[in-house]
């Protein structure tokens, strides 16, 4: 597959501090979908910066399409274009007095036609399910709505890549229910989705690939088969998802056939007994 964003033996740290990485590597399929994961405070948030040019490597090189990124102001304008970040809390990124001045920020920078943006910031909102909040005042939406303005920014500006902190933190169920199926709308319009997550159960449920930030190394695979490795999860500090557990208890019984996949939904879950 077709790495669209790559990090190759990476190192950074923080100054006055131990290195974060000492030597990591990701590639990022273009039009998929990838979790990334690991216990709070092991450099998930740090990773995603360097992957979208906040930060740049002490050693090593980020790609963009296989071609090293350039930290000038035109190699960075282009890798930020192409890939957008969506931070944990919207309140770090909100800071026009309407949705609609908001999401219009980053066309109106790039110095697009009136018209370019309007029709980019109508697509964005109907795209996150927010064209009634278009004249809404930012400081007077709900957390969940604040969460969904601040990634239909990112969209206007039709990113190959939207990489996303901890999306679902702080959403009740319902509102990560209905980002969920955004994000798999996003996927089907070819946008490669990246997401960080502590949330085993998610990621196993939503990611096609996943990324465990575990010892100071990262471990990569598909993430049916990386997100049941219980070694891998303990480790990281992380607890294991249900479905390969589940799976494990209804092939022992019969119940799955052998080279069944896990279920990943209570849905999958149900059909196993049709």
């Amino acid at each position: 597959m077709t790495a669209v964003l790559s990090a190759h033996d990476v190192a950074y740290a923080y100054e006055g501090a131990d290195p974060v990485f000492a030597g990591l590597s990701l590639d990022v399929a273009a039009g998929r979908s990838l979790a990334l994961l690991g216990p709070n405070g092991v450099g998930k948030t740090t990773l995603l910066r360097l992957l979208t040019g906040g930060l740049r490597p002490a050693r090593g090189e980020i790609r963009l399409d296989g071609s090293p990124v350039s930290y000038s102001r035109r190699g960075l304008t282009e890798l930020r274009t192409r890939v957008q970040l969506v931070l944990q809390d919207p309140d770090d990124q909100l800071f026009s007095a309407s949705v609609t001045q908001d999401v219009s920020f980053g066309p109106v920078n790039l110095g697009l036609p009136a018209d370019e943006v309007r029709a980019r910031v109508v697509e964005a909102l109907a795209a996150m399910e927010i064209t009634e909040l278009a004249d809404r005042p930012t400081h007077l939406l709900s957390f969940g709505q604040r969460k969904r303005v601040a990634i239909a920014g990112a969209l206007a500006l039709r990113p190959a890549v939207l990489v996303l902190d901890e999306p679902t933190a702080g959403l009740d169920p319902s509102g990560v229910e209905a980002l969920l199926a955004t994000l798999a709308d996003l996927q089907a319009a070819d946008t490669t989705i990246v997401a960080s997550t502590h949330d085993v159960d998610l990621a196993h449920r939503w990611a096609q690939d996943a990324a465990v930030l575990a010892g100071g190394r990262l471990h990569t695979g598909p993430a049916a088969g990386l997100l049941a490795d219980e070694a891998l999860l303990h480790a990281a500090r992380l607890r294991p998802a249900w479905g390969p557990a589940v799976g494990r208890l209804l092939r022992r019984h019969g119940i799955l056939p052998a080279d069944a996949p896990d279920p990943r939904t209570p849905a999958d879950l149900a059909a196993t007994g049709d």
